[in-house]
């Protein structure tokens, strides 16, 4: 006679030992910094250099709009894939990748977003795959070498309930719903097939959105800048419809090393009238494949 056993879903769970998920409160401490746990799991802690006065065309552009490093951690089993984009000065490249090379972190991208900003700006992508904890202490001694900011700037008492910008028609030319942050409206769009990295699907908080940033001026007017991430058949499109419509390309390159598909991403920068902008930048992103709302 043949026996049939059925685990209950409490055995099963007994006898099957648990992937405990990644410690935040520790990886904060290593950082130096704490984050938010945001969709799919993923740990992201920003670095926005308030510490940096960059102007560029009469501007000076705020934290939020241009110079937010960031990292994101996104488990996998006991370990973590990390990515990051780091905001530095010229001075501040070389002992910043040295530091990160040598303790395994790899530099996946070095380049920059903007043209004639000052001071100039460079923007360092990095990734690696490991333990949590001691991935996040090699950042924070990496970035200890730069005069990134540590601590963040005080909350204020509530959330800024408007910006000088009419964001209902920011949000219907783009198809997204934006947000403030220091005085910037944020919008990111997600791609409608994410690309994959490490066999994780790179998300937005890793980087993987159409990042749209609109910094006001007044009058009407904003200055814009971000990155669309782009397949290679996109790229020539995207590039024709910014330049037709006033909006410079000021990058294009890849920001990871074994994405699938290959990823571009290509910055921009302009400003002036709000409606001329958002005719050029639904006109571009008419030619990504981005999830429609």
């Amino acid at each position: 006679m043949k026996r049939v056993f059925v685990l209950s879903a409490a055995l099963l769970a007994f006898v099957t030992p648990a992937i405990a998920a990644p410690d935040w409160t520790a990886v904060a401490g290593a950082l130096g910094k704490s984050g938010t746990e945001m969709a799919g799991g993923i740990y992201r802690v920003g670095f926005p250099r308030s510490d940096l006065h960059v102007q560029l065309a009469g501007i000076t552009l705020k934290p939020t709009f241009a110079l937010g490093s960031w990292v994101a951690f996104r488990p996998m089993g006991d370990q973590a894939m990390v990515m990051g984009d780091l905001v530095l000065t010229e001075d501040e490249v070389e002992p910043v990748m040295k530091s990160l090379l040598n303790s395994g972190i790899e530099i996946t991208a070095l380049h920059n977003h903007l043209f004639n900003a000052r001071p100039a700006t460079f923007y360092m992508h990095i990734g690696g795959t490991g333990v949590p904890v001691k991935m996040a202490s090699a950042i924070h001694a990496a970035l200890g070498l730069s005069k990134t900011p540590f601590s963040s700037p005080p909350s204020p008492s509530a959330p800024p309930a408007s910006i000088d910008l009419d964001t209902a028609a920011i949000d219907a030319a783009l198809g997204a719903k934006g947000s403030i942050a220091g005085g910037v409206y944020q919008v990111g769009i997600p791609r409608a097939e994410p690309a994959m990295a490490a066999g994780m699907a790179v998300t937005g908080p890793l980087g993987g959105a159409e990042s749209i940033n609109f910094q006001p001026l007044g009058g009407g007017e904003a200055a814009i800048t971000g990155d669309f991430i782009l397949v290679a058949k996109e790229v020539n499109p995207v590039l024709r419809a910014l330049r037709s419509h006033g909006i410079d390309v000021t990058a294009i390159h890849n920001h990871m090393l074994d994405d699938e598909p290959r990823m571009f991403f290509m910055h921009f920068w302009a400003h002036g009238d709000l409606k001329v902008l958002l005719a050029g930048l639904k006109a571009a992103l008419s030619e990504v494949a981005v999830q429609k709302a």
